[in-house]
């Protein structure tokens, strides 16, 4: 009887006091997961309301439940969950909620659309390099072959300006598919974190910086690209076309080279498409202007010739090479525990690069003209600029313009564990809640939270209730006190296995926060930088 009071009352609430508004109201966010045998079903409460359930099973609950709702079940006692919601002013219509999938999730968010935010992200950084490799000096030179290609095809000018960037376009994405499937999306993902291949794409990067510097030319066989290019002007139709993209592809691999290369590691961490989604924009972006050069090949008579702004540019892209060539070397610096490459040195290296750049452009200044003089100028005062702003990084200063890129700053207010096991003991003893940063030395979204949210002081005064566990998963050190599986794992490993197996999920950073015994008290966070979203998280 008592039930059924409930529903007509519910009922009449949810029809009398839901004002009409154009956006639903949905203050009850239900999520599953899959542990063992059992599923954890949790209902996060927003602040202000309070969740009555309606109809599940046989179960009975407490007339109202606030903040949190958290139940684990054997698969077979699933069952739907009827409830709604009410604040001070209004109630929601009885809704019916039921677990079918074990979907990852997010604060506030579908892991979907946190995906596609990703895929976004490296589509953009793909379009940036591609747009950079257009005035790097393996790519400028080719424009001259392709306007006299194209120009004894000047009667399907359009048609054959079409397919010549279709062809790029298809040469590019099918090489991040060809990766893709050969190495598979885990691998790629360990790949962009194994500190064996950070320090090769460390060393590589270094080896074009001092090539662009001029010590030394780095070229493919001339052979290649002559025998293409040979073959393309002899062949006809569309097989000729996408010899010369070949040809293009060849001809500008030394320049390209690392751009790609760096696309490919920071695609590997998000999902299987990125890899090719990166390789898109970049052919998009290169293609653009050969396809142009292609249908108008009168153009290349107003393109600026190679001279001393090639050179200039050449310098100028040596110097960013040395500072990105850091991040690759950082991470292995950091996996392995060889203290080589402290914070403090990275950003006064990076002082060096952004602060020698300007040097440069400002050295011969007097000897160009006025139009390269303003554009020097352009570049001179960015450059000096943010090397004035790291400067106060050396003392401590967080610098978050750096945080995607530089080693970790230490941040203070909170105890830290890097030991699941100790930490959790602890968190029984002393009867805190815990919350788990599951994240890793080459995980640039990481050092971006750590910035921009740990070290927000609200943050940090709220941390203080909890025993916070960073657990790194990519840390290559040796396992000891851990309870490794097998001899010689490592402790990313073994943390590794932690999120996978108790959490179900291998994507970092990911945030846990769990009750004094190690149940789950909220639904785990993904990345963000707003530290109030974060606050909102935290049930202490």
């Amino acid at each position: 009887m008592k039930r059924f009071l409930n529903i007509i009352v519910l009922t009449l609430c949810s029809l009398l006091l839901v004002p009409a508004k154009a956006e639903l109201v949905q203050p009850v966010k239900w999520s599953g997961e899959v542990i063992g045998d059992s599923v954890r079903l949790t209902a996060v409460i927003e602040q202000g309301w309070h969740m009555t359930i309606i109809d599940f099973g046989e179960r009975e609950f407490d007339d109202e439940i606030h903040d949190l709702f958290t139940i684990t079940l054997a698969k077979d006692e699933l069952t739907p969950i009827r409830f709604n919601a009410c604040n001070d002013v209004m109630c929601t219509a009885p809704e019916t909620w039921e677990y079918e999938t074990s979907p990852q999730p997010t604060q506030g968010k579908e892991s979907g659309n946190n995906d596609s935010q990703s895929l976004l992200v490296i589509f953009l950084l793909g379009l940036l390099g591609g747009l950079l490799a257009i005035f790097t000096p393996c790519v400028w030179p080719i424009i001259p072959m392709t306007v006299s290609f194209f120009l004894k095809r000047s009667d399907k000018g359009l048609q054959n300006a079409i397919l010549y960037g279709l062809s790029i376009v298809i040469i590019y994405v099918g090489l991040g598919l060809l990766i893709t499937v050969v190495f598979g999306a885990s691998a790629l993902n360990a790949l962009s974190t194994n500190a064996i291949v950070n320090l090769l794409f460390f060393a590589l990067l270094v080896v074009f910086a001092l090539s662009f510097f001029g010590l030394f030319e780095i070229t493919l066989p001339a052979s290649w690209s002559t025998a293409l290019d040979s073959k393309a002007r002899s062949t006809g139709g569309f097989l000729s076309i996408l010899l010369m993209a070949f040809t293009l592809v060849i001809v500008s691999f030394s320049c390209t080279g690392p751009i790609i290369g760096t696309l490919l590691v920071e695609a590997a961490g998000h999902s299987l498409l990125a890899p090719a989604i990166g390789m898109l924009g970049f052919a998009i972006a290169l293609a653009l202007p050969f396809s142009l050069f292609a249908m108008f090949p009168q153009w290349i008579k107003s393109a600026p010739r190679s001279g001393d702004w090639m050179t200039s540019f050449k310098v100028v892209l040596a110097f960013l090479e040395l500072a990105l060539s850091l991040k690759f070397f950082s991470v292995a610096d950091m996996a392995y525990g060889w203290g080589l490459l402290p914070r403090w040195l990275f950003i006064a290296i990076w002082i060096i690069c952004f602060a020698g750049i300007g040097v440069y452009l400002l050295w011969n200044i007097r000897s160009v003209n006025v139009t390269r003089k303003i554009i020097r100028i352009i570049v001179i005062i960015p450059s000096f600029a943010f090397a004035a702003y790291l400067v106060p990084g050396l003392w401590g200063a967080p610098v978050k313009a750096v945080s995607a890129f530089a080693p970790p700053m230490a941040i203070e207010g909170r105890e830290v564990f890097n030991n699941y096991d100790e930490g959790m003991a602890y968190a029984r003893q002393t009867g805190k809640p815990v919350i788990i940063d599951f994240t890793g030395y080459g995980c640039v979204n990481c050092r971006k939270m750590e910035a921009f949210v740990l070290d927000n002081d609200s943050v940090k005064a709220r941390l203080k209730n909890y025993v916070f566990i960073e657990l790194f998963v990519d840390d290559k050190k040796i396992a000891n006190g851990q309870q490794p599986k097998a001899k010689g794992e490592s402790i990313g490993d073994v943390n590794s296995r932690i999120q996978r197996e108790q959490f179900g999920s291998n994507a970092q950073p990911y945030y846990v926060q769990l009750d004094a015994q190690g149940n789950m008290i909220a639904t785990p966070m993904v990345f963000t930088t707003d530290p109030m979203e974060f606050i909102h998280w935290m049930k202490y």
